[in-house]
């Protein structure tokens, strides 16, 4: 529901008309997406229909905005389909950062992983579907044996069973959630959904697509004793860490920012 049209619409209200040329209407965009005006962003909703892991799923609901009906387990069985990663996906524990990742794990280790992480979807799915002993079009497997409830079976399941859901959001709210699960420091599973995401909202509005690349995707936001450190920095003075204001990880931060593209 609702486009470019309709932001620039809902902006315009006050005055009873459009904008004329497109040219107008695109920098009309620009400007609300700049001076973070939301609510003409809100007038434009979409639904998905999400395929996605169990541990995704749960990562993924921490965005309250939007309004999502899920696939039961409780009244259906779910399929036997497993989110196992790629080897270069996998990588140790970060020793820098308790939610990230760190070094790749090598040949001989990525293949255990890969092995463990298969066989124990699979014999879990197994079991899930022996306690349920249920076919799935709902027949007893073994006729003389009562199943356990499926809400039960469920739990069985290990995280990287797929589940589905629709998801509805307005484009303001999808705008944040994709400003955090875009961004390089995502998970990498979350982030894989979000660029898929990214290519729907740009053949869907083009013109807020690209004022949220400009302002949000590709922006950074210097906080009041970053953008003094620089204001110093660019009149000349030799700022360092300790002089700046900043704690170590502000300056890092700060540094990165100013990097040159190429760097």
């Amino acid at each position: 529901m609702g486009d470019d049209d309709a932001i620039v619409q809902a902006a315009r209200v006050s005055y009873g008309r459009g904008t004329q040329r497109v040219s107008e209407s695109a920098g009309l965009i620009r400007y609300l997406m700049r001076h973070r005006h939301s609510t003409p962003f809100e007038m434009c909703e979409i639904k998905y229909h999400v395929k996605l892991p169990i541990f995704v799923a749960r990562q993924w609901i921490r965005h309250r905005t939007a309004n999502v009906n899920e696939y039961s387990a409780r009244y259906s069985i779910l399929d036997r389909e497993f989110y196992i990663p790629a080897s270069e996906h996998l990588a140790a524990q970060s020793t820098t950062n308790r939610q990230g990742r760190g070094a790749v794990l090598d040949g001989p280790e990525a293949a255990e992983v890969l092995r463990l992480l298969a066989e124990d979807a699979g014999r879990n799915y197994d079991h899930y579907v022996e306690m349920l002993n249920e076919n799935p079009d709902g027949s007893p497997i073994d006729p003389y044996r009562q199943g356990l409830a499926r809400e039960l079976a469920r739990m069985n399941l290990t995280l990287n069973t797929y589940t589905q859901w629709y998801w509805k959001i307005d484009l303001h709210n999808l705008f944040h959630f994709l400003s955090l699960r875009a961004d390089p420091h995502a998970q990498y599973e979350i982030r894989a959904y979000a660029d898929v995401l990214l290519q729907t909202v740009e053949a869907w509005v083009p013109f807020a697509f690209a004022a949220f690349k400009e302002y949000r995707l590709g922006a950074f936001t210097f906080s009041a004793a970053m953008l003094g450190a620089l204001r110093r920095m660019l009149a000349g003075e030799a700022v360092t860490q300790e002089t700046s204001g900043l704690n170590k990880r502000e300056w890092e931060e700060l540094r990165s920012a100013l990097k040159p593209a190429h760097a």
